[in-house]
Parts: C-alpha cells; sequence; structure tokens
C-alpha cells in the first residue's frame, strides 16, 4: 500500500504527473508575504522539539483543537510540549479533509523523512524522531529555509519597527530577509487610547513629535524611506474592507487632532480618514516603485472575551461580508487618475468575492507591466484544496492565469513552506484536468511556461528581487 504522501500526492491524471514532475517539482521559492520572525532568523533559533516548532504561534492548529473539544491549557497555556503534540495528535485524525490534515503529513515527509500518519498511536514515535532531528544544526531556522530552496523572505512589519534583525541578517545570511511595510496601526481608530499611544510610539521611532496629519503623512513617508533603504519593496494592507469618501485635508486635520484628544470618531469621519491615509501610503507606494497588497475581507477577533485574554491572532477570526466594489473601484480609479497607482495584488476572504476581484483587477491594467493589478493567491479560509481550485477556475475564466503571480506563504511557522508544493500538486492537477477534457491544448510549448510561471518564474519577474 503507498504511503499517504507519495510521488503523485492529488495529482488525479497523467498530464497532472507530467506537468508537476517535469516543470513545477523543485522550483525555488519567492516567500512574498510571511509572518515569520526576522528574530529568529537573525538568532538562527534551534528548537528543541516539534511540540515547540509546530504549535507555539499556530492558530490554525489552536483553532482546531479547540473545535476538537481540547481545553486552552493544550493550545496556549502551560502544558508541556509533549501534552500539547500529544492533543495535536488527537485532533489530527479529525481534520480529515482540513488543509492541516494534507499540510501535517507533507511537513513530516518533507522535513524529517517521516511518512507515518499521526495519531494517539504514532504520537511519541514521531515525536521522538523529529525532536532528536531538530536539535541538529542542520535543523536550525536558517537551515531549515535552505532545505526548502527558498531564494527572499519578505517578512510583515510595523513602521515603527526599527528592524534591527534585518540590519543583523544583512551581509550575514545568504537568504535576502526584506521587511514588508504594514501601517494598519495607523487606520485602527477604534479605540482612541490605543490609537494615540501607537501615533506616539511612531513619532519617536522617527524622532519627530506627530500633532497634525500633514506630520502624520511626514513620518510615515520617513518610514517608509527608511524600509526602502533595508530593501524593502512592498507595502501590506489587512484591511476589513476598502475605503472611500469624499474628504478635505483641512478636515482630515480635524478629525485627526480629535482622534489625539482621546475622543471618539463618527462612522463618517472614519471613513474619510482612512480614505485620505490610505491613499497617502499608496502614494508613497508609488513613488518608490514598490507593489502593495491588500488582504481584504477578514473579520477579526469576533470573541470578545477571549479577545481581552489572549489579544489578536489567537484563532478568532472569520470570513467577512462581501466587499463594496463601488468603493473598490472608487478607491483604485483615485490613484490612477493621477497615475500613481503603483503595482497591486488583491487578496480577498470571501469566495463571493472571487469573479468581482478578477475583474476588478482588470480594470487598472493600463499595458505598461504584466498584471499591474492582479489577483492574488487564494488566502487564509480559502488556503485549501477546493478554495485554490475555485481561485484557479475564477482567474482563468476572467483574467490571464498564464501572469497569476503564484502561491504565498502567509504562515508564522518555519515548518510550512510545503504549502507550495500543496499549491503546485493542485494547480497541476487543475491544468491536467482541462488538458485531458480538451479544454486546453497537449502543447508543452503553452504548459510549461503556464506551469514554471505560476510555480515560480512570475513571482521572480514581478518582484524582480536580487538574486
Amino acid at each position: 500500500m503507498k504511503p499517504f504522501i507519495h510521488d503523485d500526492f492529488l495529482l488525479g491524471n497523467k498530464t497532472a504527473r507530467r506537468l508537476y514532475h517535469e516543470f513545477s517539482e523543485g522550483q525555488p521559492i519567492i516567500d512574498f508575504h510571511c509572518h515569520l520572525s526576522p528574530a529568529m532568523i537573525s538568532d538562527d533559533r534551534q528548537y528543541d522539539n516539534l511540540g515547540q516548532i509546530w504549535l507555539e504561534g499556530d492558530h490554525y492548529k489552536w483553532r482546531a483543537m479547540r473545535t476538537n473539544g481540547i481545553k486552552e491549557r493544550y493550545c496556549t497555556g502551560d502544558a508541556t510540549s509533549y501534552e500539547k503534540f500529544e492533543k495535536w495528535a488527537e485532533t489530527v485524525p479529525s481534520v480529515i479533509g482540513n488543509p492541516l490534515y494534507h499540510w501535517t503529513h507533507l511537513e513530516l515527509a518533507r522535513y524529517f523523512d517521516i511518512y507515518d500518519l499521526l495519531s494517539p498511536v504514532t504520537a511519541r514515535k514521531i515525536y521522538d524522531r523529529a525532536s532528536e532531528m531538530l536539535r541538529s544544526m542542520e535543523f536550525s531556522t536558517r537551515s531549515l529555509i535552505k532545505k526548502m530552496k527558498v531564494e527572499v523572505i519578505c517578512t510583515t512589519d510595523d513602521p515603527s519597527d526599527n528592524l534591527e534583525h534585518h540590519q543583523r541578517l544583512k551581509g550575514s545570511f545568504e537568504i535576502p530577509v526584506l521587511p514588508t511595510f504594514r501601517p494598519d496601526n495607523v487606520i485602527k481608530t477604534d479605540d482612541p487610547l490605543k490609537f494615540t499611544l501607537y501615533i506616539g510610539k511612531l513619532g519617536e521611532a522617527a524622532g519627530k513629535h506627530i500633532d497634525s496629519f500633514e506630520s502624520l503623512i511626514e513620518v510615515l513617508d520617513q518610514r517608509h524611506e527608511f524600509f526602502h533603504q533595508m530593501g524593502g519593496r512592498l507595502s501590506d494592507h489587512g484591511l476589513d474592507r476598502f475605503y472611500y469618501a469624499a474628504f478635505d485635508y483641512e478636515e482630515v486635520n480635524k478629525i485627526f487632532k480629535k482622534l489625539l484628544k482621546g475622543r471618539m470618531i463618527d462612522t463618517e469621519e472614519t471613513e474619510k480618514y482612512r480614505t485620505a491615509i490610505m491613499l497617502e501610503l499608496c502614494r508613497m507606494n508609488h513613488k518608490r516603485g514598490w507593489t502593495q497588497q491588500f488582504h481584504v475581507g477578514a473579520m477579526r477577533n469576533n470573541n470578545s472575551r477571549m479577545f481581552r485574554l489572549m489579544g489578536p491572532d489567537t484563532g478568532w477570526d472569520s470570513i467577512g461580508i462581501a466587499q463594496d466594489a463601488l468603493k473598490m473601484s472608487s478607491f483604485l480609479n483615485e490613484l490612477d487618475n493621477t497615475d500613481q497607482l503603483s503595482q497591486t495584488i488583491l487578496y480577498n476572504l470571501n469566495p463571493a468575492d472571487n469573479e468581482m476581484m478578477v475583474s476588478m483587477a482588470g480594470n487598472f491594467n493600463d499595458g505598461s507591466v504584466p498584471v499591474k493589478v492582479q489577483y492574488g493567491a487564494a488566502w487564509w479560509f480559502l488556503d485549501q484544496k477546493t478554495g485554490m481550485e475555485k481561485h484557479l477556475r475564477d482567474l482563468s475564466s476572467l483574467g490571464i492565469l498564464r501572469r497569476f503571480v503564484g502561491m504565498v506563504t502567509d504562515s508564522r511557522s518555519f515548518l510550512s513552506y510545503p504549502r507550495h508544493e500543496y499549491f503546485r500538486r493542485i494547480a497541476c492537477n487543475f491544468v491536467g484536468e482541462e488538458v485531458e477534457k480538451g479544454a486546453i491544448p497537449d502543447d508543452d510549448e503553452l504548459l510549461k511556461p503556464l506551469i514554471e510561471g505560476i510555480s515560480y518564474n512570475n513571482a521572480r519577474e514581478y518582484f524582480a528581487f536580487p538574486r
């Protein structure tokens, strides 16, 4: 009997198998969006055991464990690493159909050459074997990155960050680790006290007191330039939705000063402030030739009790409502109207937005570069087999699959790089099925650049990172 993870895993037809093994397998990885810790890469962290590297900070696993009836002590609490791992092993047989089941076994196979199915029966053996390997220098964070043939890593960083770990990595690690500008905190106005504290922190980072909207923009531009000097070429924006409202700068300045006094602003004022600040940030991206990414549609921190106890990014988020297409169009059009729209990637979390997003991206492609505005990879809750298949189908139907920039890692775990293999197998199977149905010609002059492009080449060309 074949092991679950085998050479032709998820490759359901002859063409798919050929496409994957000839054109996709073994391609390098450009990790242009992740949440890896630059400190851990800088320190070349060594993990003591499989529980540490697999369960620290992984809210995907925590969420599944809670749903399986596992108490919080074994997710984020004071249980030992093995106790937490044991509870994860208890959960895994219950997540069949969930990408966590596929990812778990791909990671065991690719990093540790372990092909046993994880369960309470195999937990001890798998834990001991993988933990022993992790304690060797061949399994330090840097070694894990190199093992997966990663060519560049773009972390996610706040504008107030001094980027000390990125500075330490320059010249000490052969793989570029570049910062990504993530200014989400400047639009989080729902809690004026937290907002004013953050503005103070941002001003300190720039050595400038922020007391007006104009000085806020000056500071953000200064930090943007600092990121640029450190090799940053990407911004990222995690928004519930696109914002757009007519405003004038005098009005926005008054709104901002109201926030600085710790006062709440109303819905109309919020829309105007967020529109203004996002437009200014995007103009900075255009000025320095950056690519901007918009991750939209998450409904975050739904469980207020657990949010108070644990904070953000701990597993209490879900898919939000469908996007307001008019506001998205108006926002992008405002930038395009003055020729200040830089390369842009749009990601959605609600699958109801797929077709709208693909068609929206096409509105702002002006021929200056291939897919100047493009539809990004299936993200978060859509980062699974059916979600990726729908994404590929919608993109190929309404956009240009051949130019798709490909998969994002979007993870805090150093064991997550097989997600790229997962995507590549699904993509090859999707194309292979179309070929065998006669919908796509069985012609390698067409298929080779398609598969190599979405696996690796398109990202390399689109971002033009140093090699």
